[in-house]
């Protein structure tokens, strides 16, 4: 699967609604970040509370060019939980947290802009 970052491009290929409906998007909250030198990309390793029927998960996210690690704990953010784990390196990334590119590619985090509870399913 190839990811579009061009904001010029056309939407992907319809799905049906039950296909939406299979990606369990939901809202956590940072509990610690740490760096992530051995990422080929700028990431960091992100601890992120789902709340109760999730948990706690681990997530590696190349966001380290424009988010420093101390500064995110406590921030909501928004990921992807049903994906199957993902070895990167030494790190096993257990959910894909979301965000969007900005106008050089840099990876903008995506997260409501007010405070829900931790587990909250998009919809």
């Amino acid at each position: 699967m190839h990811l579009v970052h061009d904001p010029a491009a056309p939407p992907a290929e319809a799905i049906a609604f039950d296909d939406f409906l299979k990606i369990d998007i939901r809202a956590g909250r940072i509990i610690r970040a740490e760096p992530f030198p051995e990422a080929r990309k700028p990431s960091l390793k992100l601890t992120i509370d789902f709340g109760e029927g999730v948990g706690v998960k681990r997530s590696s996210a190349q966001i380290a060019e424009l988010y420093a690690a101390e500064a995110l704990e406590g921030r909501m953010v928004a990921a992807v939980v049903n994906f199957p784990p993902r070895q990167i390196g030494r790190f096993m990334s257990e959910v894909l947290t979301l965000g969007f590119p900005d106008a050089e590619g840099r990876v903008v985090l995506f997260a409501p802009d007010s405070d829900v509870p931790p587990g909250a399913r998009l919809f």
